[in-house]
């Protein structure tokens, strides 16, 4: 059984729960120490959250984001979370460009891997990483049995994903791990079988110790 677990109604709820958790981090954090790191999950699960966010109460200017994980596509591809994120929220917020901390995941996992890792190094820890969940228990990039799972790093290069494109980028779990938060966002039916088999005790990547889910199914 998961700890921290809260069940909702309806995607909806989860993505006005999940808004409404964001921008009290936010407001705590900057209050404490005037910055709020922010890690974001790609997919379509966490977008109607990002749309919520446009019209909070949230001091933009003192706000970076981050990205859990990123494909190996083009700049401006319509497949890179980036992108996503860009439509969802980013454009609609009067956020610094320089706070965007975007990844080189058009030079290869490698090079974007290495890159991501320093970056995050220059920070004491992210303040909240959002990920969400595939339907095979995966979070961020980290994919079940794949060796980026075992990977020390801040930025992990990830290969041979099971899901297109091959090559990613992910937060690893040493990044993960050391947020001060992590909130995972669970919703769509054909995820139900995987979050049944974890509340009944079996591991997936999701796992991770000490983190607030929230779910729909």
């Amino acid at each position: 059984m998961l700890d921290h677990l809260h069940q909702h109604d309806s995607d909806t709820a989860v993505a006005q729960t999940v808004a409404q958790r964001i921008i009290e981090s936010a407001a705590l954090a900057i209050a404490k120490r005037g910055v709020f790191h922010l890690a974001l999950a790609g997919g379509t699960t966490p977008r109607c959250c990002y749309e919520l966010l446009r019209d909070a109460d949230i001091d933009w200017d003192k706000v970076h984001i981050w990205f859990g994980d990123e494909r190996c596509l083009p700049v401006g591809d319509p497949e890179r979370n980036d992108v996503m994120v860009d439509h969802a929220l980013l454009s609609h917020v009067p956020i610094p460009a320089d706070h965007i901390h975007r990844t080189l995941a058009e030079q290869g996992p490698v090079i974007a891997a290495s890159a991501y890792a320093k970056a995050l190094a220059e920070v004491t820890c992210l303040d909240l990483v959002l990920c969400g969940m595939g339907e095979d228990g995966h979070t961020c990039s980290l994919f079940p049995d794949n060796p980026a799972l075992s990977d020390l790093h801040l930025a992990v290069a990830v290969f041979d994903s099971p899901k297109p494109p091959c090559e990613r980028i992910s937060l690893g779990y040493s990044a993960i791990n050391a947020a001060r938060e992590r909130i995972m966002m669970v919703t769509g039916e054909g995820k139900r079988a995987v979050f049944n088999r974890i509340m009944q005790g079996e591991s997936f990547p999701i796992l991770i110790a000490n983190s607030e889910w929230h779910s729909s199914l």
